[in-house]
């Protein structure tokens, strides 16, 4: 008995540990949105100021790349293709790559429409290859081999540039050459299609512009969104390419390029419209390899971060904080799961960890709310009434929990069968 008291209260003090982790992880958060007060005037006005600056007479406008992944993409790969084709930069100097790795009808129809661009005088290119090694990360890695040019704009295949994009996101590296990248901030086609999208809606909103805007008016690591962007070939080079071994490419590129001192910009005021997913499969499946890529970035990155003489004490806590957020849903199942037996060993504790539990669980609805909220706020203008958004939150809550049942299924089926390779699930879109 003595051993299965001790037990018991081993598993416990697990289960407090995990409880007050995750608490640490949803606290930073509520932290993001204070900060995000703090710094919103000032950070505001620095972006208006970048994209005041003017550009060069055209004839001294650099030469810009357009990429666009696709994999069997059909319903929208024309929409994405068209959109690109009418950006508002010099003919001579706007390139287009169809990065498609296809393996049903939409290889001919990347053809076809690349074809009719090019009819049209447009600098656009197929580029196709016969496997899919290092899914988008080597197509992105293989492309830039086949240009000299030095800046590329990266849109997956569902978003909608506007006509002004280059114009408007290549004005902040005239006035700060070093930029890695910059990023708009994306915006959705579909966001009142049904419960789920949005749902989604409120939650992006919420990483963009209180999250992202954030991280970089303080300074902070900025990933890479994967769309909507601009980089620097110097910047990705310095950070070691475009790499394949993970599902989560842009976030690996971004603190890779970071640890080596490249630093990015945010744009809160640029918004490219794209497709959400509107099946609830589709997104789990889009949130567990968003997870899962997150995870294995963290780990890559923990001893670059520690280990480097050249990053401040401060933006090591600021990098290291966003990286354990890739923790929760390991620490959520460890906690459950010695939770569930504390209490079946030692019934007795139940009432300690049945309040433990509610306290934490009140907490994260707590700094969840604010941080949807204060998101929807600020990309918004709090249009959601208070009811509808009380849904939207409820919603969260479920999704979330959905994603750690998944999860869980997830990893006892590896622990089941035989280790697979890593293999990028790309996220299907209609085209509606």
């Amino acid at each position: 008995m003595a051993v299965v008291a001790t037990l018991a209260l081993l598993l416990a003090a697990i289960f407090a540990v995990c409880c007050l982790l995750l608490g640490a992880f949803i606290g930073s958060l509520l932290y993001m949105v204070v900060l995000h007060h703090r710094l919103k005037e000032t950070g505001l006005r620095r972006e208006e100021t970048l994209l005041a600056t003017p550009l060069p007479p055209d004839e001294e406008l650099p030469h810009v790349v357009v990429q666009i992944p696709s994999f069997n993409e059909g319903p929208v790969l024309r929409r994405g293709v068209e959109a690109a084709a009418r950006l508002d930069w010099p003919r001579d100097k706007l390139h287009i790559q169809v990065l498609d790795d296809s393996t049903d009808g939409t290889a001919e129809l990347a053809r076809t429409v690349v074809a009719e661009l090019r009819a049209r005088g447009i600098d656009a290119v197929a580029l196709q290859r016969v496997d899919r090694s290092g899914y988008k990360g080597g197509a992105l890695h293989e492309a830039m081999q086949k240009t000299p040019h030095d800046f590329f704009a990266i849109f997956d295949v569902d978003y909608v540039p506007s006509p002004d994009f280059l114009r408007t996101c290549m004005r902040p590296f005239f006035a700060n050459p070093d930029w890695a990248f910059v990023q708009a901030r994306f915006d959705f086609l579909n966001p009142h299609e049904n419960a789920l999208t949005e749902m989604q809606m409120v939650t992006l909103d919420a990483h963009l512009g209180i999250e992202q805007a954030t991280r970089c008016w303080a300074g902070h690591p900025l990933p890479f969104n994967g769309t909507c962007g601009i980089w620097q070939r110097a910047a990705i080079e310095a950070g070691g390419g475009w790499k394949g071994d993970t599902v989560t490419e842009d976030l690996d590129l971004t603190y890779r390029g970071w640890v080596k001192g490249w630093r990015a910009l945010f744009l809160t005021s640029v918004p490219v419209p794209g497709e959400l997913p509107a099946d609830t499969q589709t997104w789990l499946r889009q949130q567990q390899r968003w997870q899962d890529g997150f995870r294995h970035v963290s780990m890559r990155m923990f001893p670059a971060i520690l280990g480097s003489r050249d990053i401040t004490p401060s933006s090591k806590a600021a990098a290291l904080l966003h990286l354990c957020m890739s923790l929760n849903q390991p620490v959520l199942l460890v906690g459950v799961v010695s939770g569930l037996l504390a209490g079946l060993l030692a019934p007795s504790l139940v009432p300690l960890l049945l309040t433990l539990f509610v306290l934490t669980l009140a907490w994260v609805v707590f700094c969840a709310a604010t941080f949807l909220r204060a998101g929807h706020n600020f990309i918004r203008g709090g249009e959601m009434p208070p009811a509808r958004f009380a849904m939207v939150l409820v919603r969260f809550v479920g999704g979330q929990i959905a994603m750690v049942v998944r999860s869980l299924a997830v990893h006892i089926r590896k622990r089941l069968d035989r280790p697979k390779p890593v293999v990028f699930d790309r996220t299907p879109k209609k085209g509606d």
